[in-house]
């Protein structure tokens, strides 16, 4: 697709790779929405980006509904989901609390249905979208003290197949991108210790090229999943 005539929501487009795609996305032409929970940075994102920031909690349902109707108004339409939202959460099985792993799925699951849902049905009624799920390599194979985040990213990758399924006789590309370890503060705000910077692992600006991309091959073909990795990380 042309993103000149690209107008796209990003879920979780206040930092990370959110906003390096949203980013991107401004820079190749496209009109852009971003969306999330906490005021102050997401008005101080919008307003760098020169998007429409809109607070909203995707595992709410209302909010979703209310987000995607006002994206569709402000923007006169949308053609691009980019569906990001989410955040991870890291103990052993006999550590892990029912309100730990019902708080991630609510967000990395929920959330990323009740927004492709909200989207899909615009896309269906134009007979066009793109809809481009950030999973992650975490979802490709198990890992220790993982069951929370992991769990999460193997349900989007079913999710991804099912929607595509669906929504190819609308016109609609369903797509993942599989990032590994990016330098995000991904890992602070999961719990984790921060890291120092790290030249060979990857930066959100490499997820949010191959997500750009993946859109912009002309719409007759798509890109059904793409993962990313470095190339030699040395920590």
């Amino acid at each position: 697709m042309d993103l000149k005539n690209a107008k796209a929501l990003v879920t979780g487009g206040s930092s990370g790779i959110g906003y390096a795609t949203a980013q991107l996305l401004r820079d190749r032409g496209a009109a852009v929405a971003i969306c999330g929970r906490k005021a102050d940075a997401l008005d101080q994102s919008a307003s760098e980006l020169g998007a429409l920031g809109i607070i909203a909690d995707v595992s709410r349902e209302d909010d979703v509904k209310r987000m995607v109707a006002r994206v569709i108004s402000d923007l006169g339409g949308f053609n691009v989901l980019i569906n990001n939202a989410g955040f991870g959460h890291w103990a052993p099985l006999v550590d892990t609390t029912a309100d730990d792993f019902r708080r991630v799925w609510e967000t990395n699951v929920l959330g990323a249905m009740l927004v492709a849902r909200e989207s899909a049905r615009h896309f269906v009624a134009q007979n066009t979208g793109n809809i481009v799920n950030i999973a992650s390599t975490a979802g490709l194979r198990g890992s220790a003290g993982g069951s929370t985040y992991v769990s999460t990213k193997f349900a989007l990758s079913g999710l991804t197949e099912c929607w595509r399924a669906e929504l190819r006789k609308h016109n609609i590309r369903v797509m993942q991108v599989n990032p590994s370890e990016v330098q995000t503060n991904f890992f602070t705000t999961s719990g984790r210790s921060e890291r120092p910077a790290n030249p060979t692992k990857l930066y959100a600006d490499d997820i949010a090229s191959v997500i750009i991309g993946m859109l912009e091959l002309d719409d007759r073909g798509f890109v059904t999943e793409a993962s990313v990795w470095g190339t030699n990380p040395r920590d």
